[in-house]
């Protein structure tokens, strides 16, 4: 008999193929007081006793306790579905929360040795591996479907934080370049607006320096600070199309012509 082809090892850091079935977002309290109108419903003298719809845990110990007030066969049904659904929302949410203790233990000096029990594992080694797949989840929950689902392997979590360090250290640097930009371009467009009457407006050049006035009001993000500059370039462009067609210069006045070859510098530089 032939043997069995093995199946060939999937690396632990490559994304799952397929996301997992999550809950994800849910209005638990609002399908816990469904629940509760269900028992209201069948007349549950226990209804009154149910904890708060906020109380998730306890509510379900109370349903699950009651679930025999329900007569009619179509409640049952109904209120059992809910149940498994609102269990399986909380087993999400714990290893979310959980993740989050066990880093805030860490904060605190705690060893691995010392989330051993808290873990249920035997080892500090196995708490740390534990520990870090619970971050999986995290990480998941935290992508927002721009990245594919972690898998719980220490070495996917690894790999997926790393990775968005590196994110998040390109986008600090995008933020420091914006920055860097809007100090050198400010003072340069301002000063476009400033001597505008001296500079010869035909062509585009007035659109421009409209759209650099309207986009100078309010330049603070990265996106406004690239459309200034785009505006800046396109309005130096006109004006040496200007000098060209016409061989004279686009500025009329000394603050103009200063205030254009700064403008100048900056696109060509």
């Amino acid at each position: 008999m032939a043997g069995r082809t093995s199946r060939p090892s999937v690396p632990a850091t490559k994304p799952l193929v397929k996301p997992r079935v999550r809950i994800g977002n849910l209005d638990a309290a609002a399908l816990v007081g469904q629940l509760r109108q269900l028992h209201e419903d069948a007349e549950d003298e226990a209804v009154d006793r149910m904890p708060a719809d906020e109380e998730l845990y306890q509510a379900l110990l109370h349903l699950e306790a009651h679930a025999g007030a329900l007569k009619h066969e179509g409640a049952r049904r109904e209120a059992a579905v809910a149940r498994v659904k609102l269990w399986e929302y909380l087993r999400e949410q714990a290893d979310i929360h959980q993740s989050k203790a066990v880093e805030d233990a860490r904060e605190a000096n705690v060893e691995w040795t010392g989330l051993v029990s808290a873990l249920a594992v035997k080892t500090a080694s196995a708490a740390y591996n534990k520990a870090t797949r619970l971050r999986a989840a995290v990480l998941t929950e935290g992508s927002h479907g721009s990245d594919s689902p972690v898998r719980r392997t220490p070495e996917a979590v690894l790999d997926a934080e790393r990775r968005a360090s590196l994110r998040a250290a390109e986008e600090r640097r995008a933020e420091q370049e914006a920055a860097r930009r809007h100090g050198l371009l400010a003072p340069v467009a301002q000063r476009l607006i400033e001597h505008r009457t001296g500079l010869d407006d035909g062509g585009d050049v007035s659109d421009w320096l409209d759209e650099i006035a309207t986009v100078l009001r309010d330049c603070r993000t990265p996106t406004q600070i690239v459309s200034l500059q785009t505006y800046v370039e396109a309005a130096v462009r006109a004006l040496r199309k200007i000098e060209r067609t016409n061989a004279r210069p686009a500025a009329s006045t000394l603050d103009a012509r200063l205030a254009y070859e700064a403008a100048a510098e900056l696109v060509d530089g």
